[in-house]
């Protein structure tokens, strides 16, 4: 069971959830967010090789790819993938009422597990796997992450994820 975002039927519009910092650490062991699919286009592939200056035909050049690859077609860069686990968090995790900032602090394992081919659909699996504060106005958060391929049996990518929830020092729970 996920906290994934739902739409509200009468309005189309997004359900956003909302947490204060002292239920976050009832959460560590459970998958809170599941994000919606991200269409990965040739147009998206293009783009991050120019912002890269990563042009392998393998990415860029759907006709050589489809007869010098087994792809069958161009794939996405494994960065382009891992970069899109931002926009995944930011479409299924809930938010923070006392967040002031929020810290990408890196990863401590990121494995690249299956290709993704130009055109295929992909989402974002976050379970909470340590939520720890530090200091007077931060709280590191650690996640297992996946990027799911519609219509494939194994992921894009897994890793675990580091990011820092940045706070008010007064709104610190006192539990803590």
């Amino acid at each position: 069971m996920g906290m994934s975002r739902g739409i509200d039927q009468e309005s189309g519009s997004e359900i956003g959830q909302e947490i204060g910092l002292s239920e976050i650490t009832a959460l560590v062991g459970t998958e809170i967010g599941v994000s919606d699919w991200i269409t990965v286009s040739q147009d998206m592939i293009d783009r991050f090789a120019d912002a890269t200056d990563d042009h392998q035909f393998i990415h860029v050049d759907p006709a050589r790819a489809s007869t010098e690859t087994p792809y069958g077609g161009t794939i996405a860069h494994g960065f382009l993938s891992l970069s899109l686990l931002s926009a995944m968090n930011h479409n299924c995790l809930p938010k923070v009422r006392e967040q002031t900032m929020g810290i990408n602090y890196g990863f401590d394992k990121v494995r690249f597990l299956h290709p993704v081919k130009s055109g295929a659909r992909v989402r974002g699996h976050f379970t909470m796997t340590e939520a720890r504060f530090r200091g007077a106005g931060m709280l590191v958060v650690t996640y297992d992450v996946s990027v799911e391929i519609e219509d494939d049996r194994k992921p894009a990518l897994t890793a675990t994820w580091l990011t820092i929830i940045q706070f008010d020092p007064k709104d610190r729970p006192d539990e803590v």
